[in-house]
């Protein structure tokens, strides 16, 4: 693999073949429509995190289940002043109920008693022990009928629809789906992602030098492959030539093969002859975009019991290699995985944002209140100005001036 570490020139290069690159919006329905969906199965929550609803999940009881303070205080039944039962009304019981003209001590979530009107916060009554009474503090809010009470089936009803299927299963949606009454989870499979990192002028560790640089792409593609709902299965170090390349892609099992460098046609790009010789169908080759046009998705045919897959070639150069898999693997990797695609973010350029004469640009820039801004260092060699970037803007040909929407893409932060 021999990154190109100059800028692309102005006018359309024609990919391999002479064929025309395809549109960026193009290539990225060609990447989403190449696929289905993974099976699904039904997952322990703890299991479930990050992966997509297969069908849509519903309550299976009514939120809250019965009607619950809301605070700690009392709960009384009608106007006070009240007289003090001698009982506690905790959560996790089922209470008796209460009489006309009393009040028992509540705790926040406990279920509250038939009879009970409304519950008074601690902070606004006081009771007078010689009488065994509780009153309303001078100046405080009363506890009128429904105070500070959590009515049963306020959040929802038995039955009702929570999550659409596509939702990403996070952290938040394993409390309401334990809170709603489900034990398990209907998921889509995440994707398995093997990746191969190509070059012998590569580093893993210490200074360039002697025509060698690091690897920036091994320590980047993992976790932003990750965050794409892809489970990362491999990371291996192919050499520059054809036939260690052509049996990695050949012995992989993983559901998409993942590939840096090798996708134009220099002197050991060899990932269009390795394709070849697996008997490949190149569904994109070359995509009229700034950085990265060399991007190439195509699909690998099952052999015996091994379903098929599909290859995402990244360019060799760090920005590059991001456009691609924005590009291409991020709408294949959401199709696969089952999730519903993002709705188009719109931002307002805070600044002018230049673009390629021809094609479609992707530029890091961080978004503020007034808009976004673009960053320097934005070469496809380069990763400062991805560094402190927190979207992709999408420019058209010609790019965008200052107060005009464009398109932006959020990057993953962690």
């Amino acid at each position: 693999m021999t990154p190109h570490h100059t800028a692309a020139p102005a006018r359309r290069s024609a990919p391999r073949g002479g064929r025309p690159a395809v549109t960026w919006e193009q290539a990225r329905a060609t990447a989403r429509d190449a696929v289905q969906p993974l099976p699904a199965a039904a997952l322990a929550p703890a299991q479930a995190l990050g992966h997509a609803l297969a069908a849509p999940l519903a309550a299976r009881t009514d939120l809250p289940p019965f009607d619950t303070s809301a605070m700690d205080g009392w709960a009384v039944a009608g106007p006070g002043p009240w007289r003090l039962e001698d009982r506690t009304l905790l959560a996790g019981t089922r209470p008796a109920p209460l009489r006309p003209g009393a009040a028992a001590p509540i705790a926040t979530g406990a279920r509250l008693p038939a009879g009970a009107t409304a519950v008074l916060r601690r902070e606004h009554g006081a009771t007078d022990p010689a009488t065994g009474t509780l009153h309303v503090r001078s100046a405080a809010p009363g506890a009128a009928p429904g105070t500070d009470i959590r009515v049963q089936g306020h959040e929802c009803r038995t039955g009702d629809p929570l999550l659409p299927a596509g939702a990403t299963v996070t952290p938040a949606v394993l409390g309401l789906a334990a809170a709603a009454g489900h034990d398990r989870l209907r998921v889509h499979r995440r994707p398995t992602v093997e990746l191969l990192v190509l070059g012998d002028e590569l580093l893993t560790s210490g200074l360039p030098g002697d025509g060698r640089v690091r690897d920036a792409l091994g320590p980047l593609l993992p976790p932003w492959l990750h965050a794409l709902g892809a489970e990362v299965t491999g990371h291996h170090r192919v050499p520059d030539a054809a036939a260690p390349l052509t049996e990695a892609v050949r012995r992989s099992s993983a559901d998409v093969v993942v590939t840096t460098g090798s996708t134009a046609a220099g002197p050991v790009d060899f990932l269009h002859r390795a394709l070849r010789a697996n008997g490949a169908e190149l569904l994109v080759d070359s995509v009229a975009v700034r950085p990265g046009h060399p991007m190439l998705l195509a699909a690998l045919p099952g052999t015996g019991a091994r379903p098929a897959r599909h290859l995402v070639g990244l360019p060799g150069n760090p920005l590059a290699a991001v456009a691609g898999l924005v590009t291409l693997a991020a709408p294949l990797l959401g199709r696969l995985g089952g999730r519903t695609p993002d709705g188009p973010h719109r931002a307002r350029a805070a600044a002018a944002l230049p673009g390629h004469p021809a094609d479609t640009r992707l530029v890091p820039v961080r978004r503020a209140e007034n808009g976004v801004t673009p960053l320097p260092y934005d070469g496809p060699a380069m990763l400062r100005g991805l560094a402190r970037a927190d979207h992709l803007a999408v420019l058209p040909p010609g790019g965008a001036t200052e107060g005009e929407y464009v398109t932006v893409l959020p990057l993953p932060t962690g």
